[in-house]
């Protein structure tokens, strides 16, 4: 394929994706979902003419654009934040993820899925899409309140899923026969391995940023953070996400001489982010959605029950207004790169159950990366209607 197809497939998707925006305006549908379906449309799925060149950049989009995500999400775990709403968002996302993970092992285990598949996909229902919540909150106006304590959650309840992950791909291997010492060093080398990067970066990167132009850092700055952070967490084999979560989290705690540390993060982010969602449509193919059966339905059917349950529990028990625990968890629906990497991790130690486990994943990440941000919308858009009225 030529250099110039090249250029004029990735300028049509910029100015698509003004459209997306505008179009999402008026008619109210999340832009994440208008830009995924559009890949849909434009990839193998639909008229397949987006060139091969562009969508090999698929891995770099999505390891640099969720990396931004983290960074930002990172920053709403400042002390200040977590003073105002940290007992909500940590009893919340704790309750969402164990729920989650229990209705769906049980609901499975009791359809006669395998023990190894039953846990594993478990522990991947877990998983929340944090690019597409953060996006839709972003378009959306609601309770500044209801905003924190949401993207706290989304920030923090992929941290509990990895360890959720960890100790149920375990008990999995454990139960089968397999290496428990080898599990047991690849869960705490993902989660150790990820604070060492994160901490590793954060901490200087708190001192030294907004040094040259004082109060805020300058967009090289930014970009030279992300990359470092997300080719360091590549290289070393472990959570992208975790790592660029708590360096962003470090950043906004430590560096006291910031106005404003993720201003050019901000700035930049949405690019990434608009080829990451149509090129994450254009990457799904419908025999994903013609293998689903009967195990992928019951899945996409836990775990959505799942996430109210949880969320409703994790509301009442944190002290969320009763409007927030009625909606907090179907704000959480959306799920996407995290659960797919679980998925191939997972395959690789149960080769025999790997077709079950990423067939699945991947048809289950198609209905909830596609509906998910409208369900995430609903919330917002209820939550913000009920408290105008109570301001009223």
């Amino acid at each position: 394929m030529e250099l110039h197809f090249v250029l004029i497939a990735i300028g049509s998707l910029f100015l698509v994706g003004l459209a997306t925006d505008e179009l999402g305006r008026r008619t109210r549908l999340p832009r994440v979902t208008l830009l995924m379906l559009f890949g849909v449309l434009i990839g193998p799925a639909g008229a397949d003419i987006l060139p091969p060149e562009a969508k090999s950049g698929y891995e770099f989009l999505a390891s640099t654009a969720l990396t931004m995500v983290a960074f930002l999400l990172g920053g709403v775990l400042s002390v200040p934040k977590l003073q105002r709403h940290g007992k909500e968002i940590l009893i919340t996302s704790l309750l969402v993820v164990s729920v989650s993970a229990f209705i769906v092992g049980g609901g499975l285990l009791a359809l006669g899925v395998s023990i190894p598949a039953a846990l594993v996909l478990a522990a991947i229902a877990t998983a929340t899409a944090p690019a597409a919540t953060r996006d839709v909150a972003t378009q959306v106006r609601s309770t500044k309140g209801f905003k924190e304590k949401l993207l706290g959650i989304v920030a923090i309840d992929d941290a509990w899923g990895l360890i959720i992950f960890s100790l149920l791909l375990i008990a999995a291997k454990t139960i089968t026969g397999g290496e428990f010492v080898d599990v047991l060093r690849h869960g705490l080398w993902e989660l150790g391995g990820a604070a060492i990067v994160g901490l590793g970066l954060g901490v200087p990167a708190a001192y030294l940023t907004g040094r040259l132009r004082p109060g805020e850092p300058m967009q090289s700055e930014a970009l030279g953070l992300v990359f470092l952070c997300a080719g360091l967490a590549i290289w070393l084999e472990v959570s992208f996400l975790l790592a660029g979560m708590i360096a962003g989290a470090t950043v906004a705690n430590l560096a006291k001489h910031h106005r404003r540390p993720f201003h050019e993060i901000e700035h930049i982010e949405w690019p990434f982010m608009l080829l990451f969602f149509v090129l994450a449509g254009a990457s799904f193919e419908t025999n994903h959605l013609a293998d689903l059966g009967a195990i992928g339905a019951a899945y996409i059917i836990l775990r959505a029950l799942s996430r109210m349950v949880g969320g409703w529990l994790g509301g009442k028990l944190a002290g969320l207004p009763a409007i927030e625990s009625r909606w907090i968890g179907f704000a959480l629906m959306p799920q996407a790169g995290v659960a797919l990497g679980m998925a191939l991790v997972a395959g690789h130690h149960f080769p025999d159950q790997r077709d079950v486990i990423l067939g699945v994943t991947i048809a289950s990440t198609i209905v909830f990366e596609i509906f998910g941000p409208i369900m995430t919308q609903i919330a917002l858009i209820r939550v913000g209607e009920h408290a105008e009225v109570e301001t009223q």
